[in-house]
């Protein structure tokens, strides 16, 4: 490993804050917010329109199709342009669309277009932040994208806390315009007190590449693939396939999980609480995954996680503690793209085009997990339970394991010291000499 000098002071607002304000706005993203709530929605929704528990849970289908469009521009803008031009109008129009799925008429084109428009704008809830985080650290990469990763996991395990009390009080339509003002003023005080970018540097809103210090210029362009080299990398659609398989099964899973309970005779208020057992186990599964991820090989640590699923999913029945373990289980790979994604792409495919390549990426994990949750309540339709589907699940989920291990060694392994050089010099150079090999980070 190359070690690194340092030759800057230090800067306010050190990496590990802007890690904790990267993790608060997540805790209330579309991810936990929307997304880990959908189940708790269902029957409510269906019941005040007449529509099918299958034409409800297609909404969450119309979202992941809006962010399978929104989120591949979002990354290229974040390219482009600086950190807050991108995320605050993004957050802003992202709330005002969750809120307005509240006002249209019983119409299923306007409530599957509403939720369309959410996930547009929800594309710049989540890829924003991680590459804030993620230009900070190289070391303890691991371990940040976990705390970030935490603090959307410790959302999706109290937002249904606060879901089910307002549900119960008020009904959906209020559930959700409350939903869209607490993630309206939790992310754009994150993103205006503790967010920024290491080393950004920007014209009128438009990045630059590179900057005169100190009587230095330094680049401020990372190491890395650009687009049309990653399209022709087999590591790209390696980590394309795996993850978004992945996704599939368990998005598919965790928003069929209440209904699940519920067809098997469990109480509203026992089902519901499942959804925090999730939330709970995801936690802690980001939190040690993160961690792990800075001390053993990620195909090996994504590995392990794809296989708690595939062994949750026949759990899934009574008695109580019995369907707890799990949903545990499942809890535990539950955005798996939020901490492996990021991660897979900075080793593999590099920094450069960071914003581009995992919008791109990011965007085909949603769409195609999109298709899991009809997928499974269509297969309950077909085959006659949820039992009769949750095999094919655990089967996919094996192939997903077996396959991420034949990943390799990384393109763009840890230097030596980075993180510390880069909490006391924000403009430490990252230079790569050639494209075979490692990357080399110095200040001159």
């Amino acid at each position: 490993m190359n070690e690194v000098v340092a030759q800057r002071p230090n800067r306010p607002r050190g990496p590990w804050w802007v890690a904790t304000g990267a993790g608060l706005a997540m805790a209330v993203s579309a991810g936990p917010m929307v997304v880990s709530t959908l189940s708790l929605f269902v029957v409510p929704i269906a019941e005040d329109t007449g529509w099918s528990r299958t034409a409800v849970t297609a909404a969450f289908t119309s979202m992941a199709l809006g962010q399978a469009v929104g989120t591949p521009v979002v990354g290229h803008l974040l390219d482009r342009f600086a950190f807050r031009w991108v995320v605050a109008p993004s957050w802003a129009l992202y709330c005002a669309c969750l809120a307005l799925v509240t006002a249209v008429p019983r119409a299923l084109p306007l409530f599957y277009g509403l939720f369309f428009l959410t996930g547009v704008f929800a594309g710049g809830t989540m890829i924003p932040f991680v590459k804030a985080t993620l230009s900070w650290f190289d070391n303890r990469r691991g371990a940040a994208v976990g705390v970030t990763a935490a603090f959307a996991a410790l959302g999706a395990a109290t937002t249904p806390l606060l879901v089910s009390a307002l549900l119960t009080a008020h009904g959906w339509r209020v559930t959700y315009r409350w939903l869209a003002l607490v993630a309206f003023v939790v992310s754009l005080t994150a993103v205006f007190a503790l967010v920024r970018v290491r080393a950004e540097r920007a014209l009128r809103g438009r990045l630059v590449k590179v900057v005169v210090a100190d009587d230095r210029v330094v680049s401020l362009e990372p190491p890395g693939l650009d687009v049309r080299e990653s399209l022709r990398d087999k590591h790209f659609w390696m980590i394309a396939v795996n993850l978004c398989a992945t996704g599939v099964a368990v998005v598919g899973i965790q928003v069929s999980i209440v209904p699940m309970m519920l067809d098997q005779g469990v109480a509203p208020g026992r089902a519901a609480s499942l959804l925090t057992v999730f939330g709970l186990a995801s936690l802690l599964g980001r939190v040690v995954g993160g961690a792990l991820l800075d001390r053993f090989h990620a195909p090996v640590v994504c590995a392990v996680v794809v296989l708690c699923p595939a062994v949750g999913v026949f759990l899934l029945h009574g008695p109580f503690a019995s369907a707890a373990a799990g949903t545990a289980l499942v809890g535990v790979a539950f955005g798996v793209e939020v901490d492996l994604l990021p991660f897979f792409v900075s080793r593999y495919l590099g920094m450069r085009r960071f914003g581009g390549l995992l919008g791109i990426l990011q965007a085909a994990v949603m769409l195609t997990s999109a298709f899991g949750p009809p997928a499974v309540n269509l297969g309950r339709d077909v085959l006659g339970g949820y039992d009769a589907v949750l095999p094919w699940l655990a089967g996919l989920l094996v192939v997903c394991a077996a396959l991420v291990l034949r990943l390799g060694p990384y393109r763009y392994p840890a230097v030596a010291g980075f993180d510390r050089v880069a909490a006391r010099d924000e403009l430490v150079e990252a230079l790569r000499p050639n494209d075979s090999t490692p990357a080399t980070r110095k200040s001159e």
